[in-house]
């Protein structure tokens, strides 16, 4: 019993050490430490640009426009948390506030104060109609394994992401 109990707590803060290495992506940043601009357009399944070459501890603006027909999303953050973002995506699909064409963002008010991740208010990450346009502003700090993707149901699967190289 004791072995069982020695195992079941190693192999706990092995997981707690493998998810906190994997869930540094960097942190919001501030608009006075911002070094440069990229302009990002998305389309129907893509990015333009599909890469980004970063800078270890830069601060960066993201200025992104939906050209695309369907909403989309610029998210930062790493595969895992891609995989844990999408069953959100999901059930607001399913709650009739992420449409293909538009979001509904009064659902998505009401239905946030019963559930905050319906809310979809994150520092890294922007939720566009077709024809908008919005920014994050992101520090690369003590970020690894990145990259932007968009959890609209089917859009990252459809191969909806960019490539984020940190030097």
């Amino acid at each position: 019993m004791k072995i069982i109990i020695i195992i079941s707590t190693l192999l706990f803060f092995n997981s707690l050490a493998f998810a906190d290495k994997n869930m540094k992506i960097g942190s919001k940043g501030n608009e006075a430490d911002v070094t440069r601009v990229i302009k990002v357009v998305m389309y129907d399944n893509y990015y333009e640009p599909s890469s980004f070459q970063i800078k270890e501890g830069e601060t960066v603006k993201f200025e992104v426009e939906n050209a695309g027909m369907l909403v989309h999303e610029f998210n930062i953050a790493n595969k895992m948390m891609h995989m844990k973002h999408q069953p959100e995506m999901i059930k607001m699909a399913e709650n009739g506030i992420l449409l293909a064409f538009s979001i509904d963002k009064e659902k998505m008010k009401k239905m946030a104060k019963m559930d905050k991740s319906m809310g979809h208010s994150h520092s890294n990450s922007v939720l566009l109609e077709p024809k908008q346009k919005g920014n994050i502003i992101w520090k690369f700090d003590d970020a690894v394994n990145i990259e932007v993707a968009c959890n609209v149901p089917g859009h990252y699967q459809a191969g909806m992401i960019a490539e984020v190289n940190i030097k």
